[in-house]
């Protein structure tokens, strides 16, 4: 059933590998109304811009190499299960998760650990610099606006000293946002080309047909928006979840973490409505993520886990991380005056 439409985009890959920038056959039509998905986080999808070849950043996008090869991930995994599309794209997103930001999220503990575990070092030699330079500035007479650089400087140099012995620059941590939010993005930009027939096959079932009774429960069309909002309400309580487990992680929260989770709670919000104006294949997959998103999470809490990964036990780490999240869940929603 999927051999035209492998062929199709084989045809269609290669010359993006290549670096063609020319629109594929068959993109000179209207798409009518494509429901785009609209800005949220770092993804945003406006409306397309008339006829496809417009020219528009979308336009850009959904031809990308990158959104190909999501592709072209989704067809061979459809291919190699057999499964019907609703369950192809759980497979692939639970493969995708496990295979992918799974190992990357267990390096970015490994090294917030290494940072967690040097900050008693640090306080002490930021003592001990401090009591120098404040001999140093009454010997030589030196402004308090001379020995606060002169301390800066100094501590800004040993610390990053410290990241290069135990090699635990924190920039090392953000890897993994710069591979998942790209990963989600062409993702959902694949769905979606498929959802609207965009990639299609020449013979046979087109993609888009097969989208269509591709679905399961009460969203047995994957081309068509959730109209029970559930899986859109979904979404957007699961990762307001995860944002509340992350909170209760820190028992201390500075002013711009507070903030950074404020707006983090206003996108989980915002993301309800923005699943409701997509194919339910996009909404389906955005589900899957973040659940899989919140285990990975619970995961990463777990000390045999840690262990496994050869992640530093820390001051902050918790022999009972699961009671100990209960508890503070419980406290800060149900024993509230």
């Amino acid at each position: 059933m999927l051999c035209g439409a492998r062929q199709q985009l084989r045809r269609r890959l290669l010359p993006a590998l290549l670096g063609s920038r020319g629109c594929p056959a068959g993109r000179g039509e209207p798409l009518g109304n494509p429901n785009p998905l609209l800005p949220v986080a770092a993804c945003a999808y406006g409306a397309a811009a008339g006829p496809a070849g417009a020219g528009g950043w979308y336009e850009t996008l959904a031809t990308s190499a990158p959104a190909h090869w999501a592709e072209a991930v989704l067809l061979g995994a459809q291919d190699a299960t057999g499964l019907p599309w609703w369950a192809s794209i759980i497979v692939t997103t639970t493969a995708l998760r496990s295979a992918v930001t799974l190992p990357l999220a267990a390096y970015q503990h490994y090294i917030l650990a290494k940072v967690e575990n040097l900050q008693p070092e640090i306080k002490m030699i930021a003592k001990n610099l401090n009591y120098d330079i404040a001999l140093r500035a009454k010997q030589l007479g030196w402004s308090k606006r001379l020995s606060r650089l002169t301390y800066l400087n100094n501590m800004r140099r040993i610390v990053s000293e410290l990241y290069i012995r135990d090699n635990c620059h924190p920039f090392k941590a953000t890897l993994l946002v710069w591979i998942q939010i790209p990963m989600w993005i062409f993702m959902s930009v694949a769905l979606r080309n498929f959802s609207l027939g965009i990639t299609d096959s020449e013979g046979g079932f087109s993609i888009r047909e097969q989208f269509s009774t591709g679905g399961v429960l009460w969203f047995p069309d994957l081309t068509l928006l959730d109209s029970t909002w559930i899986l859109p309400i979904s979404v957007g309580m699961l990762n307001l979840l995860i944002v509340e487990i992350f909170a209760l992680q820190k028992l201390e929260m500075s002013r711009f973490h507070k903030y950074v989770t404020h707006f983090a709670r206003g996108i989980s919000v915002l993301i309800i409505p923005i699943a409701a104006t997509v194919p339910s294949s996009i909404a389906l997959y955005w589900f899957c993520s973040s659940f899989l998103g919140l285990l990975q999470n619970l995961l990463l809490r777990s000390p045999g886990f840690r262990q496994l990964c050869h992640i530093p036990q820390t001051r902050s780490q918790s022999d009972t991380p699961y009671k100990d999240l209960f508890a503070a869940f419980y406290a800060k929603f149900f024993l509230r005056k």
